[in-house]
């Protein structure tokens, strides 16, 4: 389909600029003022709106195979199209955990059916599978997966021989997820016998501590520097972490970068009181304190790319007492939202909103054609009006857990459309699925 956006403010490499958008064979074919000559399958009058890049989400968790009473592959996929998310990460924590080849291909078999985004999923990276992790393709692969500490899916690396040979031989990114394993056991058993099963979650960021963050955030640095291994560490929560990014060298020259979430900049220790569980996730969402470091060293880039972590579990599962209650929240439909809520409030500019969560993500991973709005590249579009407004009701939500921590909110944008890969996937409300995403692909 041939596809002409007209009069759209386009939000790109720090600029925002009014041009048409010509969209043909799934690319970007050409930009600028005075397009309406050209013929079209499809012409958008974008009057009035903001056009931006697809937001490219490193992080999440759509839980297929294996956990599908959570989500799966077609209804997340289709939430964060809703959401302006036009690519996405997926990580190797399934059931099986995705620690051969054949279970990788099997995932990415499955998104060219269902996955109406863009997609690529991380090789998982165990105690005893270095030969299949080896074998990881780093052109079509976005990277590896460590736990650097024990989360959903017990895909816990704990063994130092194996960490060391990973770090040394892996030849592509490595991406980390980092609290000490140790500090968070001898936290929960000290909070076990002081409190029992009466614990309330907003211990929870006292037992997934921020030094055991820091521990384990360090050693993963200290690893990558030794063997000059190119190191991407998930979720940073804490103060302590922000200052152990280098923020002097460009991120395309950077081997060691880090990305923080939304719920971490979102949310901080006083919303367990109304959220309790719902907000319960690994690393945990910690004080003001750390939130306000979380923000500067966004900002400064210390840290370089927003993300979701997007991990749902079903509302009966997170009304368990805190124990029990699975950690992760649901966030795909909602980031860019989010983050023009608070581009609103004055704490970030939409031309960082756009950088941080479109251009970063293509750089860090050096995603083939995509994040930027250039001609030649993947037509991966969002249009948004900035003088709309989006209640999340739990009517509105796309997610098979049928549930946000956002519900009752109103955000201050709407998105109107959404573009991937040159097809046009959303449309007020309204999905397109007559073409799925692509696989992405690295200029490594």
């Amino acid at each position: 389909m041939k596809i002409l956006i007209l009069n759209a403010l386009t939000v790109n490499e720090g600029q925002i600029k009014a041009q048409d958008v010509f969209i043909e064979h799934g690319k970007i074919q050409r930009m600028g003022a005075d397009l309406q000559h050209l013929p079209a399958d499809r012409r958008i009058d974008a009057t009035g709106l903001h056009l931006l890049p697809g937001v490219i989400d490193d992080q999440v968790h759509f839980r297929e195979p294996g956990l599908t009473h959570k989500a799966d592959l077609f209804t997340e996929s289709r939430a964060a199209v809703a959401g302006g998310v036009t690519s996405y990460m997926e990580m190797p924590n399934t059931v099986p955990n995705a620690l051969t080849q054949v279970l990788l291909a099997d995932k990415y078999a499955r998104a060219s059916q269902v996955s109406l985004a863009n997609y690529s999923f991380f090789m998982g990276v165990g105690n005893d599978n270095l030969e299949e992790v080896l074998r990881t393709n780093p052109q079509n692969v976005c990277g590896l997966k460590i736990f650097m500490g024990s989360s959903t899916g017990n895909m816990l690396v704990d063994n130092p021989s194996t960490l060391e040979a990973v770090f040394q031989n892996a030849g592509m990114l490595i991406a980390t997820h980092c609290e000490d394993e140790a500090t968070v056991k001898a936290n929960t058993q000290l909070y076990k016998d002081k409190f029992g099963d009466d614990i309330s979650p907003e211990k929870h960021p006292e037992i997934r501590s921020a030094e055991a963050c820091l521990k384990s955030s360090s050693l993963a640095i200290a690893l990558a520097k030794k063997h000059n291994t190119r190191l991407h560490i998930l979720h940073i929560t804490t103060a302590g972490e922000v200052q152990i990014f280098d923020n002097t060298i460009p991120l395309a020259d950077k081997r060691i970068t880090a990305e923080v979430c939304v719920h971490h900049l979102s949310f901080n220790k006083d919303d367990y009181a109304q959220l309790g569980n719902l907000i319960k996730c690994n690393p945990a969402i910690k004080t003001a304190t750390d939130q306000d470091a979380l923000w500067k060293g966004l900002l400064d880039n210390h840290l370089d790319i927003i993300a979701t972590d997007h991990a749902p579990h079903t509302w009966d599962e997170k009304q368990a007492n805190y124990w029990n209650a699975p950690s992760g929240l649901p966030l795909v439909q909602h980031p860019l939202l989010l983050m023009l809520q608070h581009s609103r409030a004055g704490k970030i500019t939409l031309e960082r909103v756009v950088e941080k969560m479109c251009h970063a993500p293509a750089i860090c991973f050096q995603v083939a054609e995509r994040g930027f709005i250039r001609e030649g590249y993947w037509a991966d579009l969002v249009l948004v009006d900035l003088a709309g407004k989006t209640e999340v009701t739990k009517d509105s939500l796309h997610y098979k857990c049928g549930w946000s921590p956002l519900e009752g909110s109103t955000l201050p944008a709407r998105l109107t459309h959404t573009i991937v890969s040159g097809h046009l996937a959303y449309e007020n409300g309204t999905f397109h699925e007559q073409k799925m995403g692509e696989r992405l692909l690295f200029a490594r």
